[in-house]
């Protein structure tokens, strides 16, 4: 049924919802005159066949702008991606930046919009947590098995006995909706306000435009510091933290309907590891559909758009995400 009230009050579907209200107050109209004066039955007949059409075609458009809807409310096209330094001490946060290069150029690539949220650089240079915004048509689906751990084996720079180390970073994609029907209370918040730091300029270390939130509830932390001003970052930090309670309550509500199940999909668990990254032997593993690559540099310099097609692609088909093996081929 096409409910003519509803769609009147979405603005991508008003004029259409209006285009068929004057539609069918034509269509009214003829058939009282077919009713009033019999002969005009069979021309008006015809009118009435074109006006079905007109009907029956824009209701066609409005269930594809519907359709679009609803696939932008599950992979919209806005996202955070968070990556976080882990075992190896400085490898790892030098790993940590590395990963965020390789998904900066694969997203520029592309032709998405990158913008840096917050940044936390260990003594190296590298990451020891930094969380990035990406806009872009689909981006939430291409990324959205990128959440997980990442483990890199090679010889460190600094390593003088060329002995190869293990290091890992881990990942999270957080897809940032624009309808939310999540409440947070101002009183579940701890809110902090402090110094930017790094290169800007004079609003740089004189001017607390940096914000962190607290949920108390869950624990959750997060941080803007990118933005300028002070309400720009605190609004930039509530969207993240919404984005994180709604990935909470969404894992929660998983877990109800897959305790029974020895492999799930969308986990969305840091603590799971999805990919290898061994320079030594020039590869790189996903464990999840046990597929390799070679020409590790060109993945690192952004080069991934088939290893993340086929991990879709893969991921997707099989329904699952298999956790990786003990005894995979990529031990130290």
């Amino acid at each position: 049924m096409f409910d003519l009230k509803l769609y009147k009050e979405n603005n991508k579907t008003r004029f259409l919802a209006e285009d068929y209200e004057r539609l069918e107050r034509e269509e009214e109209e003829i058939k009282k005159i077919i009713e009033d004066d019999s002969s005009m039955a069979e021309l008006s007949a015809e009118e009435l066949v074109g006006i079905a059409s007109q009907k029956a075609e824009l209701i066609k458009q409005v269930e594809s702008i519907l359709k679009a809807d609803e696939e932008e409310l599950e992979y919209p096209n806005e996202m955070i991606l968070e990556v976080r330094a882990g075992a190896g001490g400085e490898e790892a946060s030098l790993f940590a930046e590395e990963l965020s290069n390789m998904y900066k150029i694969y997203s520029l690539s592309l032709g998405y919009q990158w913008f840096i949220i917050s940044e936390s650089k260990s003594a190296s240079g590298g990451y020891k947590e930094a969380a990035f915004e990406v806009h872009g048509k689909d981006v939430y689906r291409k990324f959205r098995f990128e959440t997980g751990v990442h483990r890199v084996q090679r010889v460190p720079a600094t390593e003088k006995n060329g002995r190869v180390h293990t290091s890992t970073a881990s990942v999270a994609v957080l897809p940032l909706r624009k309808k939310s029907t999540l409440e947070i209370k101002e009183t579940d918040l701890l809110v902090e306000f402090s110094r930017s730091g790094g290169a800007g300029g004079q609003n740089v270390n004189k001017v607390e435009t940096a914000v962190r939130i607290v949920h108390k509830p869950t624990g959750i932390d997060v941080r803007s510091t990118a933005e300028r001003s002070q309400a720009k970052n605190r609004e930039k930090a509530m969207s993240i933290l919404t984005a994180k309670l709604e990935q909470k309550q969404e894992e929660e509500d998983a877990k109800k309907f897959s305790d029974n199940r020895k492999e799930q999909i969308g986990t969305a668990d840091r603590s799971e590891k999805i990919r290898t990254y061994n320079f030594l032997q020039d590869r790189v593993t996903d464990h999840r559909i046990k597929e390799s690559w070679h020409n590790i540099g060109g993945f690192m310099e952004g080069d991934i758009d088939n290893m993340m097609n086929s991990v879709s692609e893969k991921i997707e088909k099989s329904n699952f995400i298999g956790n990786a093996e003990e005894g995979d081929e990529d031990r130290e």
